[in-house]
């Protein structure tokens, strides 16, 4: 076995070190008639005579030809800016298009085998290293040597981790162009599901979902003896599988507008822009049904099912993000904070973020209804600076590239504004609680070690009472790791539910509030 999960890691490595030389294969080169198939009618003539340079020159990476298109564009723009043609100014970003449409040579002409010798053989390898790994080892996990591991313990190896996802992050969100060779692998499946050639979110969503069904049979390893982990993680790869990656791709083939059906308001934080809120209602019934959905789920579903199951039956069973920090993040769940200052700062940043998208959500909607008399271009500007900082920089920089540093829930814990309106009606309006056995609990401290999102379980325990928080999302591996069967998720009655006990952190003297 040990052989096998050795030839794995071989194979991964390899289909790796093959997908990341991708970006640096094949040739580029831009004619005339591409270029005006490719970008909008009005800004042919100008991108014709600015471009005229680059059309038929050959380029030998995508750095090369996206770097010196972008040198053209902004030399134009600027010069426009400066002269106050402000109506001349190309806001389009045809970077990335342009980019895609020149690519040649043999990255172009052979996607299908190196989809077969990166993502597929990836896939392989990873499975052929995961599923023996766990073979000999008891249901659930303990104190098992994982704080030594130099990919899970902040060691080089997590470190370079942490960087490579961070990179691959930056590069999605603000330079997609570089990534083109990336995004040609998976153009026949985008063919097929979407109807069109595939674009960098095609490509991320393709990852991401591979990356939960993976790890998510890792987990079936890992806790095969557990009902409530095998469940809970069969729930997070069918909605992310169907909901947030077949269904929307579906829907634009047949049409109609991309919509993760399942991703909610304020996490799905510009459902009520204006751009989103009129290609809902240009699609007919369809996006009507989407708008009256959405409103639905945001203000009547979250509600009720969180008083009845509380904040698990979306971040721990439907989630995307919870998917993936569950996971392919499930190996760094160890790596939270516990400290009572991380506590602190996690109840101020996460419940500011969820005011903040509240308010420009408020005012976008005075906006909508009044035609722009409220702030008037300025509510644009508000929400490229929530997209930028909190929807690209904080969900995707920092909580996925933060896994090997921070732990898997670092998004989770400190930025998500749906989370932080679940964990409120959680706290104070629900039937969930972790409940405690006291007398049994020995101490051994595997319950605070895995819980993910930083709650020291240990003390609940000893004091034999209920682990009532905002930040619990009911994952339930607490109690899976317990070896004295101390812990129980359980939804019952309101009354009894929270019980107010003092504890001293240092010199401080306070109350388990949230």
């Amino acid at each position: 076995m040990k052989l096998i999960q050795k030839i794995g890691l071989g194979i991964f490595l390899l289909a790796l070190l093959l997908f990341n030389a991708l970006l640096f294969m094949g040739q580029y080169e831009l004619t005339e008639e591409e270029l005006e198939s490719t970008i909008k009618q009005e800004h042919v003539e100008v991108l014709r005579q600015e471009l005229k340079p680059m059309l038929g020159k050959t380029y030998s990476s995508s750095f090369a030809f996206a770097n010196e298109f972008n040198q053209y564009l902004d030399n134009y723009n600027e010069e426009q800016q400066r002269s106050q043609q402000w109506d001349r100014v190309i806001w389009v970003d045809y970077a990335f298009v342009l980019t895609k449409v020149a690519s040649q040579g043999f990255v172009q002409h052979n996607k299908l085998l190196l989809l077969f010798l990166t993502i597929v053989l990836g896939t392989v390898g990873a499975l052929m290293n995961i599923l023996p790994k766990h073979r000999k080892e008891p249901a659930g996990v303990r104190n098992n040597g994982v704080m030594f591991s130099s990919n899970k313990s902040r060691g080089v190896v997590g470190i370079v981790l942490g960087i490579y996802l961070i990179g691959i992050y930056v590069l999605l969100y603000w330079y997609p162009e570089f990534i083109v060779n990336w995004t040609l692998l998976v153009d026949p499946l985008s063919q097929i599901l979407a109807g069109g050639p595939a674009s960098q979110w095609f490509f991320y969503g393709t990852l991401y979902t591979l990356a939960i069904l993976v790890m998510g049979v890792r987990m079936f390893r890992k806790y095969r003896g557990n009902k409530y982990q095998l469940l809970r993680t069969s729930s997070v790869m069918f909605f992310q599988l169907s909901f947030a990656f077949l269904i929307p791709e579906i829907l634009v083939l047949l049409n109609n507008p991309w919509q993760d059906l399942k991703n909610i308001w304020p996490l799905d934080y510009d459902f009520y822009f204006e751009y989103s809120i009129e290609s809902m209602l240009a699609s007919g019934s369809v996006g009507l049904f989407m708008l009256i959905w959405g409103t639905l789920l945001a203000l009547v579903g979250v509600p009720v099912f969180t008083y009845f199951y509380g904040k698990r039956w979306y971040c721990s069973w439907v989630c995307g993000c919870g998917g993936l920090a569950e996971t392919a993040g499930d190996p760094y769940r160890h790596l939270s904070d516990k400290s009572l200052k991380a506590w602190q700062i996690e109840r101020w940043m996460v419940h500011s973020i969820l005011v903040i998208i509240v308010v420009v959500t408020a005012m976008t909607i005075a906006n909508y209804f009044t035609e722009f008399a409220l702030l008037e271009q300025y509510t644009n500007t508000l929400h490229q600076w929530y997209g930028f900082l909190i929807g690209a920089a904080f969900a995707g920089v920092v909580g996925v590239g933060f896994y090997p540093l921070m732990g898997n829930r670092v998004w989770c814990r400190y930025g998500c504004p749906l989370a932080a309106y679940i964990g409120i009606v959680q706290r104070f309006k629900s039937r969930f609680r972790i409940t405690t056995n006291g007398g049994q609990c020995i101490s051994c401290g595997n319950c605070s070690t895995y819980c993910e999102m930083g709650i020291d379980v240990r003390w609940y325990a000893q004091r034999g009472q209920n682990v009532v928080r905002a930040s619990c999302v009911g994952c339930g591996i607490c109690a899976s790791v317990c070896p004295r069967g101390v812990l129980k998720l359980e939804n019952g009655p309101e009354q009894g539910r929270i019980t107010d006990i003092p504890f001293l952190t240092g010199n401080h003297s306070t109350k388990v509030l949230s």
